[in-house]
């Protein structure tokens, strides 16, 4: 009896000394001196989530990452040496389609499936892109058929019909193997005797482009495929093609801001992931560069102000607006320099070496820093990831399907 008394009374001392403990603050192991619970593995203790990103961009060479800013044209129906060419030197980041490069499905198909395979000795999978925005601008037409013209779609109002309008310029490229599209048009078509915008546009308002334009964005990202928005700042008042001279839109800030800004301020608030820059001079913004090399334009209003962090894309840097004033050498690094980071060098195979010497020379001599080729090199490879963009080879293909929706959305819309 008196062995159980001392055990009673010994169990009931060390109950007390450990609550006297634990209200002293002396516990160790999930509490502090406060008494607040604490983890049991402090936070520097953990190992921290490494980028994986980052850590591909620090194991690439200077070829690599220069490589990833060019998206280059290329010649003919099948692949050639200056498409091995482009991969295996040149390291590109990926090609642009134009109808001279398609016939029928299966040769497009059998075209992206050799390309793919080709870089399969790169560690980074290609965009792979077109110019494919419906109506006059459709270099899958020959293949599917026409879509109505931005323009008629934009006249019916009607975002539904405009997402499906998208989600077929989607899914007509995913059924070939493409991932991006410079599409949709959000010029504001305000001047009627603009040479190269017209029916390209849903309208000569805000509300129209906006409605329609974001919708057919929305569409188009709804099929996994990557959408570059153009033409920024607007090229809807413009009165020169392009592609032939330097277009001028003499506008002030306040100006753009209530028209030609409107409908790329709604893309980014909707997610935009690229935006394609125009070759036009804005004086009052800039009198000595056009947009695609303003530093004033892309790196002042697009990135800081309109606070955009995807990735910026030149237009054709071998248009007229860039070779009858400049070498395609100064356009890319005053491109660069400005803030943008995807060069389009869309005409001649040696083009594309050009530009990438004209680059190597602006690292070498101070122009554009490694850490800012860096930072680009990041934000493309992050939408490349965000996307899955990978080599696959794709097998066969069923395109019915596409065109009965094309009919079918005709039909609505005429």
């Amino acid at each position: 009896m008196n062995k159980n008394k001392y055990q009673i009374l010994l169990l009931i001392l060390i109950l007390i000394m450990t609550g006297c403990k634990k209200e002293n603050g002396k516990i160790e192991g999930n509490e502090n001196n406060n008494g607040d619970i604490v983890q049991e593995n402090p936070i520097d203790d953990e190992i921290a989530e490494v980028d994986k990103i980052e850590e591909m961009i620090k194991n690439m060479i200077l070829e690599e990452k220069i490589g990833q800013l060019i998206i280059v044209g290329k010649e003919g129906l099948e692949i050639n040496e200056d498409d091995i060419h482009q991969i295996e030197n040149n390291k590109v980041g990926g090609f642009i389609f134009f109808s001279r490069n398609v016939d029928n499905e299966n040769q497009v198909l059998n075209l992206l499936n050799e390309l793919k395979n080709s870089n399969s000795s790169n560690k980074i999978p290609l965009f792979l892109s077109i110019d494919e925005e419906g109506g006059a601008v459709s270099r899958l037409s020959q293949i599917y058929g026409k879509l109505p013209t931005a323009k008629k779609l934009g006249e019916k109002s009607n975002q539904e019909l405009s997402f499906e309008y998208g989600k077929i310029l989607g899914l007509s490229l995913k059924k070939l193997g493409f991932n991006l599209d410079f599409a949709p048009v959000l010029d504001i078509n305000s001047n009627p005797k603009n040479p190269i915008i017209g029916d390209r546009a849903y309208g000569n308002t805000v509300e129209k482009v906006v409605e329609n334009g974001i919708s057919v964005m929305d569409g188009i990202h709804s099929e996994g495929i990557i959408s570059s928005v153009k033409h920024f700042p607007g090229h809807g008042d413009t009165s020169v093609d392009s592609h032939l001279d330097l277009p001028r839109i003499d506008k002030s800030l306040d100006e753009l801001e209530n028209l030609e800004l409107y409908p790329f301020k709604e893309a980014i608030n909707k997610d935009a992931d690229m935006i394609m820059v125009a070759h036009i001079l804005f004086p009052q913004l800039d009198d000595k560069y056009p947009a695609s090399m303003s530093g004033q334009i892309i790196n002042k209003l697009l990135r800081e102000k309109l606070n955009f962090n995807g990735v910026i894309v030149s237009d054709d840097i071998t248009m007229g607006a860039i070779t009858e004033n400049y070498s395609i050498g100064k356009g890319a690094i005053e491109f660069l320099k400005s803030g943008g980071d995807i060069i389009l060098v869309c005409h001649e195979a040696d083009n594309p070496s050009i530009v990438l010497d004209a680059i190597k020379m602006g690292i070498e001599e101070g122009e554009v820093s490694i850490d800012e080729i860096d930072k680009k090199v990041y934000r493309i490879l992050s939408l490349k990831d965000k996307y899955n963009l990978k080599d696959d080879k794709i097998e066969n293909i069923d395109i019915n399907d596409v065109i009965d929706r094309i009919n079918k959305l005709n039909e609505k819309i005429s």
